[in-house]
């Protein structure tokens, strides 16, 4: 049985593999979350979208500090599978938690709310926007069809 190591990868797909590998386990994790905290407790709140994003900055908070810790040393390519792939597929919520903080602990006020107030207004009108794009382009469809 032959076993291929990491030095077996190309060095440029080494970034893209580690992501990729990263991403399968927090696609996974963030299904079996949701759908255990949905068949725990029902409700009309998407509670578990809400477990899976606090989780998820948690998850950011402790995974981002410990990979830039200097006394650890963690490897560039290791990061990119915990924080880009594991946790960009878990919950982007927890990089948009991360990328404000930072802002704040620089204390670049003006650009943390525009980020932070931004992030949320904006995403909010850009998915209506989608919707309703999307709804022009189905009706003409539908209509069509229709007696």
């Amino acid at each position: 049985m032959t076993t291929v190591g990491v030095s077996m990868v190309p060095t440029a797909l080494r970034p893209v593999l580690a992501i990729a590998l990263g991403a399968v386990a927090g696609a996974v994790s963030r299904y079996y979350l949701e759908m255990g905290v949905s068949h725990i407790v029902v409700t009309t709140l998407p509670l578990g979208t809400l477990v899976v994003n606090l989780t998820g900055c948690g998850a950011m908070g402790l995974a981002a500090t410990l990979c830039f810790a200097p006394q650890l040393q963690v490897h560039p390519e290791i990061r990119l599978l915990l924080l880009t792939g594991f946790m960009g597929a878990y919950t982007t919520f927890s990089s948009y938690e991360l990328d404000s903080e930072r802002l704040g602990a620089a204390q670049r006020w003006g650009l943390f709310f525009v980020y932070w107030a931004g992030s949320g207004i904006l995403g909010w009108l850009c998915l209506e926007l989608g919707s309703r794009l999307a709804g022009r382009l189905i009706r003409p469809k539908i209509d069509h069809h229709e007696p």
